[in-house]
């Protein structure tokens, strides 16, 4: 939705300043999407993380308090940690397994005794979300854990591959999906919508992986662009990539 609004032909015309603040959540917003919003609207949008298990948000940036590219702060009366497989909590700044409790916190999963067992320990709600946090208590998301990709023997997350393509101009949106190739290797596919249609060819696929190639390290740039109208979703709105993963 608000990479919507701020791609829409009339955006520029529209005056937002009646709204004090807007929030987002679903998905980790951004940090190219964000700037793109405070161009075009100049209203504080808010980044937040919560769950139906914890039925609340528990990680968020505050009207006073925004750090674009990251969800926030933890929200007073959760604790939330980024831990390694075994429930340690991993050094600061360095990406972990999420783990969060407070006083919401649901007691299981409804008739699923083995799902409720692996998601719920010892007080804590184990989501399989990434996360990592800064020395100043900044969250980042970092993607799914089954989403993280093994690229050359190292991981890589589609998300720091996603924000990278959506900071070039011809972008309006992007998904990043693993793709295991024919010698049984993963590579990462990127699926990009572009701002216009006819700018969708071999020529900006490889100008797509030439813009990786120089901001990140070489072996996350995308191995394949396949260029869409637009992205598929589930019921509730977010990217099917496993769909995508599929269609290749």
């Amino acid at each position: 939705m608000v990479n919507n609004l701020v791609s829409h032909e009339r955006a520029a015309e529209h005056d937002l300043s009646c709204l004090r603040l807007a929030t987002s959540a679903g998905e980790a917003l951004p940090v190219e999407l964000h700037r793109r919003w405070a161009e075009r609207f100049a209203v504080p949008l808010l980044d937040g993380l919560g769950t139906a298990e914890m039925w609340h948000i528990f990680i968020s940036n505050r009207p006073d308090d925004v750090r674009p590219g990251t969800l926030g702060r933890i929200v007073e009366g959760f604790e939330v940690l980024a831990c390694d497989s075994d429930g340690v909590e991993v050094e600061r700044g360095d990406v972990g397994v999420m783990r969060v409790r407070g006083d919401s916190l649901a007691r299981g999963y409804w008739n699923d005794e083995e799902k409720t067992q692996a998601a719920f320990r010892d007080g804590w709600f184990v989501s399989g979300d990434m996360i990592s946090v800064d020395p100043d208590g900044y969250v980042t998301y970092g993607g799914r854990a089954d989403d993280m990709l093994k690229v050359s023997g190292k991981w890589l997350s589609p998300k720091e591959l996603e924000n990278c393509l959506l900071e070039h101009g011809a972008v309006r949106e992007v998904a990043v999906v693993g793709v295991r190739t024919s010698d049984g290797l993963v590579k990462p596919s990127a699926f990009v919508v572009p701002v216009s249609p006819e700018r969708g060819d071999a020529s900006l696929a490889q100008e797509l992986r030439a813009w990786a190639k120089s901001r990140l390290e070489p072996y996350k740039y995308p191995r394949k662009v396949v260029f869409l109208d637009d992205l598929p979703r589930t019921h509730l709105g977010k990217v099917d990539r496993g769909k995508l993963a599929r269609a290749e």
